[in-house]
């Protein structure tokens, strides 16, 4: 199987699992995580999602390996169509599921597989890491919506910068222009991944959801708009069993028991 899809506790861990070409996508892989990000949206018993690699490798992005043969020819595939059939619901996947969505980055990622850790809500890094935009060198652009999300990181202006050179960022400076938000020595890495999402899995799950879908809401629309939809926003939230067991708990002076509704 090129993924591996497990659930933990509370919490859904997708691997990469093609460590022979630095977990690189192909259609297999492509669809199975969309798939295994859309299970993770509908599965109650799932209150966080986190996605990593198999062996010293994120994910290297798309297998331009395997389409040797059209290159050869001296033809390009038709980049656009891989984007609509397997790269863009993957980003629509994770950006709509209410779910935290972890990228744990034990390795590279490059290509796809930076736009991929972008697209995540949460980024921890082993030192090791590395994040390189690498589209650039092939004569593309980046895509899978890395722009998207780099330009409301870090503005516009360092998002050119960084799809117009394709140089590799290392955890320091990836962490100072807030790409990531933490790193952490690599013999430390999975407890620390581990510990982070059980963390997430067991806050109000809900509220999670609501948020995600404000900060999203407040990219597109004006703050009237914005103000209007805190009120459906608020109330929605208010009526969760978690906001009562938040506040019994807080009243009480112990800490809340929360279970995702």
């Amino acid at each position: 199987m090129s993924l591996d899809y497990e659930i933990d506790g509370a919490v859904a861990i997708a691997t990469l699992n093609r460590p022979d070409v630095l977990n690189a996508f192909n259609d297999e892989l492509g669809y199975a995580l969309v798939e295994a990000v859309r299970n993770a949206a509908t599965d109650d018993s799932v209150r966080c999602l986190v996605i990593t690699g198999a062996g010293r490798a994120f994910s290297s992005g798309e297998d331009l390996g395997a389409l040797a043969g059209e290159y050869e020819r001296g033809t390009a595939p038709e980049l656009g169509q891989t984007l609509i059939n397997r790269y863009n619901p993957l980003v629509r996947a994770l950006r709509e599921t209410p779910k935290p969505v972890v990228a744990a980055i034990n390795g590279v990622a490059a290509g796809a597989g930076a736009s991929l850790a972008l697209a995540c809500d949460f980024r921890i890094a082993s030192d090791r890491a590395k994040l390189v935009l690498a589209f650039i060198k092939v004569g593309l652009i980046p895509d899978t919506g890395a722009l998207w999300h780099l330009s409301r990181m870090v503005g516009t202006a360092r998002a050119f910068r960084l799809a117009a050179t394709g140089d590799p960022l290392g955890t320091d400076e990836a962490l100072a222009l807030g790409l990531l938000d933490r790193v952490v020595a690599a013999d430390a890495f999975d407890a620390e991944w581990r510990s982070f999402a059980a963390e997430l899995a067991a806050g109000p799950t809900e509220a999670y959801g609501i948020a995600k879908h404000l900060v999203a809401f407040a990219s597109e629309h004006s703050l009237e708009e914005q103000l209007e939809e805190e009120v459906h926003a608020q109330t929605r939230a208010g009526r969760t069993d978690d906001h009562l067991e938040g506040v019994t708990a807080f009243l009480a002076k112990r800490p809340p028991q929360f279970k995702g509704h």
